[in-house]
């Protein structure tokens, strides 16, 4: 991945150098480049801001010198290649686990770090429109900060230690506060036993002793719960955004009734995979022998004035009574984009019983739409192949 950050405070940035980013930067996993603003100026006091339209207090920081650090920018990338380009500042989108996790995957991005009372709106014009650039202003927190180069530092480190090589044992990533919308769960080491200064002596809890890892995870679990209840409320009531998407829509348990309909979706929705896997993901071929799954998973059907435009069904592992499958997440293609898949996923994984440890669901290797959609829902990756020819399957940790 490259970054380049644009400030007036380069020295801010040196501690991109230091622990794993650095060392990510010098093994070549990571090229970040500097470029001090100033530079971009053509007065002898290198002048980056003047006083705002319509009066108040601060000053603004001029377009002319944004707008020719942002060509140079654009200028020493490879021919046709474009950063997305992310504005830290008060005004813009939360910062999130799973914003990073999006971030992670482009090749390229430019930070440009504010100061004052910010850049000068065109600015954000010129990038957009002129550059054809992609232009996020991104939050760190309802809180304000001098400068934007905090929040790139904070950033860097959030998207960096997400590039594979850059964290050494990659699986440290999966169980981290926020991946699947809880905080983690309390960690302990030797010894077990300790006695604190003022003479308290406090043990490990004993299941983390038992050897039973299946009775440590569902005490991890339970203790994530707790902590998120105790700390973070906010973050158990995702689900109610869910059902807010869904108001909107009639939704029922489909029937025998229904298959002929959701054949038709599937063929819909799938359309693109038929072209890509030949006639892999086809699944049922009959409207009867479609029916007849109905009897093995819990669908549910979305209506919107008698038409279904979207499903989902989910059962429990017939061979692991912890772990809840959901599969064939659907939304109609003139409908797709709209949030309307994320809602019925959560959904979906709001409807497993009780003592339920993992989602899982599986999908094409090379459905690039779909991992990146389920990767953002928190899902990840189980090594080696999935659970049909060409395809993987994916898991998270239930709430």
């Amino acid at each position: 991945m490259r970054i380049d950050v644009v400030s007036i405070f380069p020295e801010y940035l040196a501690p991109l150098d230091l622990s794993l980013i650095g060392k990510a930067r010098r093994d070549g996993l990571l090229d970040v480049r500097v470029h001090q603003l100033r530079d971009f100026t053509h007065d002898r006091h290198q002048t980056v801001d003047d006083t705002p339209y319509g009066g108040g207090a601060g000053m603004v920081m001029k377009p002319q010198p944004w707008a020719e650090a942002l060509d140079a920018v654009v200028a020493s990338g490879d021919a046709g290649a474009r950063p997305r380009v992310i504005v830290p500042g008060p005004g813009g989108m939360p910062f999130t686990q799973a914003l990073a996790r999006e971030l992670a995957e482009e090749p390229w991005l430019a930070f440009a770090c504010g100061r004052y009372e910010g850049i000068d709106e065109r600015v954000y014009g010129y990038a957009a429109d002129d550059l054809g650039l992609r232009v996020d202003v991104v939050s760190l927190g309802d809180y304000v900060l001098n400068g934007g180069e905090v929040a790139v530092l904070a950033i860097t480190e959030a998207v960096a230690r997400l590039l594979p090589g850059v964290i050494g044992n990659a699986e440290s990533l999966v169980e981290e506060s926020h991946e699947d919308g809880l905080l983690e769960y309390p960690v302990f080491t030797k010894p077990a036993s300790w006695t604190s200064p003022t003479g308290t002596t406090r043990d490990v809890p004993p299941v983390l002793l038992s050897g039973d890892h299946g009775a440590i995870a569902r005490w991890r679990h339970q203790q994530r719960l707790e902590r998120t209840a105790a700390r973070r409320p906010d973050l158990l009531h995702s689900s109610q955004a869910a059902d807010g998407e869904l108001a909107a829509y009639d939704l029922s348990v489909a029937t025998r009734g229904d298959a002929a309909e959701l054949l038709t979706l599937t063929r819909a929705c799938w359309a693109q995979e038929y072209v890509r896997y030949g006639l892999f993901g086809a699944g049922t071929d009959t409207v009867d022998e479609f029916a007849d799954e109905l009897a093995e998973w819990t669908t549910w059907v979305l209506r919107s004035a008698g038409r279904l435009v979207a499903s989902v069904r989910a059962r429990l592992d017939p061979a692991d009574p912890t772990t809840w499958q959901i599969g064939r997440l659907m939304v109609a293609p003139d409908l797709q984009g709209r949030g309307l898949g994320r809602a019925l996923l959560a959904f979906a994984e709001a409807q497993a019983p009780v003592g339920t440890i993992t989602f899982w669901l599986n999908t094409g290797e090379r459905s690039e739409r779909n991992l990146k959609i389920y990767k953002k829902a928190g899902y990840r990756v189980r090594p080696g192949v999935g659970a049909h020819p060409e395809t993987v399957d994916l898991t998270k940790r239930a709430r």
